[in-house]
């Protein structure tokens, strides 16, 4: 098996709708706004050469939508899924597996193109297979008002629709072992319904692709829970539990979202669960 991490692009988020309550006074210390209250925030997407297996763990918000849309979140850097494929030695038609930790536009976007016509859509990804669970695909293709903005039709109904589409099963204790993608997957209900997270034995470490349940080293400690959750109460709920096991097990946690640091380890402390160190993937996964 061989890792590597896969920069599909980045763009910003209003800093108080990433960290909720919390006051920008303190939030501001870990991810600085801009003048417009914006945060630097990344689409890491993981690729996991297993095997006659290729792997992508989400797609970034793909290239789609209207300058509109992408207007509301200011793009920035030169970072593309395509080139960042091309970097390590692969094209999107490589891909035999797309695995989504969940459905929001910025997680999933990439998934489906533009056909050559202009005048439709297709899987960005045409020799794959899309996996989600049927809990989570019920949520997001008949979602609730507060997410209807996140989940869009265009990203997710035509991967139905092109026949490639997967569903994982959820077990009664949340934790899936050794799935039929070669690695184990905890699923969480804070942010949105049945949202998975990777965990993958690598090296003699566990790597966790941390998706929205940890999208920056900012957001470590428990109250810090983004506006977007659906079940705040519940998100830090599983935070405490995940967190703790994290620092115990040292675990190696990949930030699909922090701009500025890639992975990081946590350590218990009077305080609660705090960050321990910082790496760069390579530094760790060669």
């Amino acid at each position: 098996m061989k890792l590597y991490t896969i920069e599909t692009g980045n763009f910003k988020l209003d800093g108080g709708a990433m960290f909720g309550v919390v006051p920008k006074s303190i939030w501001n210390k870990t991810n600085p706004a801009d003048s417009n209250n914006m945060i630097d925030i990344a689409a890491r997407s993981l690729l996991i050469e297993d095997g006659d297996r290729l792997i992508l763990v989400d797609t970034g918000l793909g290239n789609k939508q209207s300058d509109k849309f992408f207007g509301y979140y200011y793009l920035w850097g030169n970072d593309n899924l395509d080139a960042s494929l091309k970097k390590h030695g692969f094209h999107r038609d490589d891909i035999t597996d797309v695995f989504l930790t969940h459905l929001h536009f910025d997680h999933c976007g990439g998934c489906i193109q533009l056909n050559k016509e202009k005048n439709g859509y297709e899987p960005a990804f045409k020799n794959a297979r899309f996996w989600s669970n049927e809990n989570h695909w019920q949520w997001a293709t008949k979602p609730n008002a507060r997410e209807k903005a996140s989940f869009l039709s265009e990203n997710i109904l035509p991967i139905q629709e092109s026949g490639q589409l997967n569903f994982l099963s959820v077990p009664e204790n949340r934790f899936l072992k050794n799935s039929e993608l070669g690695f184990d997957i905890l699923y969480v209900d804070g942010h949105t319904d049945k949202q998975m997270i990777p965990h993958i034995k690598y090296q003699d470490k566990t790597l966790v692709f941390m998706a929205d349940l940890l999208p920056t080293v900012g957001h470590i400690p428990l109250p810090y829970v983004m506006g977007y959750d659906t079940r705040p109460l519940l998100t830090i709920e599983e935070k405490k539990t995940f967190l703790e096991t994290a620092a115990d097990n040292n675990f190696y946690l990949l930030l699909e979202h922090d701009a500025h640091n890639q992975v990081c380890t946590l350590q218990k402390t009077e305080k609660g669960v705090r960050m321990k160190e910082t790496f760069l993937f390579n530094e760790l996964f060669i």
